[in-house]
């Protein structure tokens, strides 16, 4: 309940962030919903990124549950559900996924269509009418956001249960091409196409900029004209005062410069970096005390196809509720499974 709550308040605030927020209001409108929705899914989908990799952290949940610090065995019990915890963060990641494609197709199109020439900084297209598959495949978070995609797909259907049973190596490969999913998906945030306006105070955003419309030879409204009584065809001095935010009819704004638009930092980095790094210590941890040599003293086989393997490894203590990782290189160079161990 707390993990869907708070994938629900992620979503509902930033959409409401890039639907209401003063810096996107000229980037809301030449996208519309197409931005809040590509941007609420991707919250969610970087909260899930950062959660799905530490219910794989084995070392981390064995010194949880072994440790004195949760003896409450419903806790206990949580942590031995990790496995189906990170499938349904991974079924999360692959439905907003969806949602997030679907909401940036719709953005690229909205690029094309809705090209603006008085905010070049903001398009993202080069001119009106631009194929919006140029978005899509000549550009960095367009081109590594259609591979990671397709790393995603073959992932998921890697992991169906059909799969697994068939052919387990098929499943781990795959698998194991997250660690593409996520150098791509670095890339992918660096891009920087969306972008907010800096500049809220001096041009709140629908404002009239005085110097830019009599540089376009346009009236100003009746209201503004004792505001500029001396400036009906010339630019206006820089250091003019600005006016009140509202003029007299009570709604239009006067602005002293024009918008200026900045990309924002890539926010992914603070979700993954950290579960990353503590994904790949102990991965090497793990591989390092793999490398320690192992005695099999006595292979047993019981009724019921129950196969009992006797070993001996220094520096080792079995505790209860304890279980090793195999690795047989014969079968398999990468894959490995758990077995519980009884002695």
């Amino acid at each position: 309940f707390f993990w869907l709550s708070l994938n629900v308040w992620l979503f509902w605030r930033t959409f409401l962030l890039y639907y209401q927020g003063q810096q996107y209001y000229y980037l809301h409108q030449m996208l519309g919903l197409g931005l809040c929705i590509s941007r609420a899914s991707a919250s969610v989908l970087n909260l899930n990124c950062c959660l799905v990799l530490l219910p794989m952290c084995r070392l981390l949940l064995a010194f949880l549950r072994g440790s004195q610090k949760v003896a409450n065995k419903k806790t206990r019990r949580l942590l031995d559900k990790s496995k189906t915890f990170h499938v349904t963060c991974g079924v999360t990641i692959c439905i907003f996924s969806v949602l997030h494609v679907a909401a940036h197709l719709v953005n690229a199109l909205n690029f094309s269509e809705n090209y603006n020439e008085d905010f070049v900084a903001l398009n993202a297209a080069n001119y009106r009418g631009e194929d919006p598959r140029k978005l899509l495949f000549a550009t960095v978070p367009g081109l590594t956001g259609v591979i990671m995609v397709l790393v995603l797909f073959l992932m998921c259907t890697a992991s169906t249960y059909a799969i697994r049973l068939s052919n387990y190596d098929i499943f781990w490969y795959t698998h194991n091409l997250f660690f593409v999913f996520y150098m791509l998906l670095m890339l992918h945030v660096s891009g920087g196409v969306l972008k907010y306006q800096t500049n809220l105070k001096e041009h709140p955003p629908g404002c009239i900029n005085p110097n830019k419309t009599l540089q376009q030879n346009v009236t100003l409204p009746k209201a503004l004209e004792g505001l500029f009584p001396d400036y009906t065809t010339d630019l206006l001095p820089e250091d003019l005062p600005v006016p009140e935010p509202f003029a007299r009819n009570n709604f239009m704004r006067i602005c002293s410069e024009e918008p200026k638009f900045q990309s924002h930092f890539p926010e992914t980095w603070f979700w993954i970096s950290g579960p990353l790094c503590l994904y790949c210590v102990e991965r090497l941890y793990r591989y390092i005390r793999s490398n320690k040599p192992v005695t099999i003293t006595s292979v047993i086989s019981h009724p019921s196809n129950v196969l009992e393997v006797r070993m001996m490894k220094e520096d080792f203590k079995a505790r209860p509720g304890q279980y090793v990782i195999l690795h047989c290189p014969r079968v398999s160079a990468l894959e490995s499974h758990p077995f519980t161990l009884t002695m």
